[in-house]
């Protein structure tokens, strides 16, 4: 009897080795579809990370993921088709893999990459499938034929569920901005060689990385954020400029080298995803480099155009590590159009004719700067060879790289210190 339970106890020991050797090294545990414009992304939630392969099948279009020593997750549920993906399939690849397959309405650019585990989440496996441009592929001497319109993305602070600062008699900052950003989307639209897209249209919440976000998917050359400020005294008047911090800019940095998904396509198209850190580092630095130094000099030219129709609160540009002033290619600046606590100019922000002129000063400071720093094959850069006026450097935007030149208060500027306790609330 003894031997029996012994030989038992032995087989039920190499049947739990057996398994566990064979067991799959990674779980797949949830597969998230997010639709975008140009895009479909697949994201893979996953227990440890894993190899994976990927291809695609024509006729019909299909694009199959394979993930290899990995399984299921007992009751996983697959997401409904969404944009150019019609329906999921799942099922074992070979011994101890697992197959995805993606059937398509038509065939499609993939990418892929694995992002390292973040904010107390596991491994993801993401699938991004672009839909292929269409078309004739238009000649060199077409598109110079006819100059692209400069891209200004304008962000309106807050919104939804964030109503922003209040003023005396219960305006909202929200409802602000947005008339102000609205009507500055009118002005610059009506501008030859412009075009703005706003980053939200509409009282709902986006969060602030999101945000500066959609302006690098519009391949903006311009990224402005407008606010309301406030302060504990009703007596604080006057607009104010901001641009980001050196330290932001460094912060920033720091997420873009460690996240894979932040660095797959930077300033000109340039991937760093494929570049050793020290290169990596060294471009984005060139960028951030440049693109600071263009937020400051249209910075310095908003505040400047802002100061003729009313007072400044400060004489300068000023300087703060806001969120959504990072991007880390698209020049960036955020304008405090005045202070909502002063009833003075709560009464002047809830005027129209008022909101139209405080448009327009950002217009002549953007125009203005644009008219001086043309981007390449834009507009004012075939504005600038027809009147004999082209300057020679570019600006800093997802197109090119700049050196503008610029003069900032500095970081460790004593007077600074109560304005940034009280500063804009992004």
């Amino acid at each position: 009897m003894w031997g029996t339970r012994l030989q038992l106890t032995v087989l039920i020991a190499c049947a739990a080795l057996w398994c566990a050797g064979n067991a799959a090294a990674a779980e797949i545990r949830a597969i998230k579809l997010s639709p975008e414009a140009d895009h479909t992304r697949a994201t893979f939630e996953l227990s440890a990370q894993a190899d994976y392969k990927l291809f695609a099948i024509a006729n019909p279009d299909r694009i199959v993921v394979d993930v290899a020593d990995s399984a299921f997750a007992p009751g996983l549920r697959l997401p409904e088709g969404s944009g150019v993906l019609k329906a999921l399939r799942t099922g074992k690849h070979g011994n101890d893999g697992a197959r995805v397959v993606f059937d398509l309405d038509e065939s499609v650019q993939p990418k892929s990459f694995l992002l390292t585990p973040a904010d107390g989440g596991g491994y993801r496996l993401v699938v991004d499938l672009y839909k292929k441009h269409k078309g004739a592929v238009k000649s060199a001497a077409a598109l110079a034929a006819k100059p692209r319109e400069v891209v200004i993305a304008i962000d309106a602070g807050h919104g939804g569920v964030d109503p922003g600062a209040s003023g005396a008699s219960g305006t909202q900052e929200k409802d602000i901005t947005l008339a102000v950003a609205r009507e500055l989307k009118r002005q610059i639209d009506a501008q030859h060689g412009m075009h703005a897209v706003l980053t939200r249209d509409g009282d709902y919440f986006i969060p602030l990385a999101e945000r500066y976000q959609k302006a690098r998917n519009a391949k903006a050359d311009l990224f402005v954020s407008v606010h309301a400020d406030a302060y504990a005294s009703g007596d604080a008047r006057g607009s104010s400029v901001w641009m980001l911090s050196g330290r932001g800019a460094t912060s920033e940095a720091a997420r873009w080298l460690a996240d894979r998904e932040n660095r797959a396509d930077l300033v000109g198209g340039v991937k760093l995803e494929d570049k050793d850190h020290t290169l990596a580092a060294v471009l984005l630095d060139l960028s951030q480099g440049a693109t600071l130094e263009a937020s400051g000099a249209i910075a310095q030219r908003v505040l400047r155009a802002l100061g003729k129709i009313g007072p400044t609160h400060r004489g300068y540009v000023e300087k703060a590590n806001f969120v959504v002033l990072r991007s880390p290619d698209v020049p960036s600046i955020l304008v405090e159009t005045a202070f909502i606590t002063n009833p003075a100019e709560e009464k002047r922000l809830n005027n129209a004719a008022q909101r139209e002129r405080l448009a327009g000063a950002i217009l002549d400071g953007v125009r203005d700067y644009f008219r001086s720093v043309p981007p390449p094959g834009s507009w004012f850069a075939q504005a600038g060879k027809e009147t004999g006026k082209e300057k020679p450097e570019p600006v800093a935007t997802r197109r090119g790289t700049a050196s503008a030149k610029v003069a900032v208060i500095a970081d460790d500027d004593p007077d600074r210190a109560e304005l940034l306790a009280h500063g804009p609330k992004s």
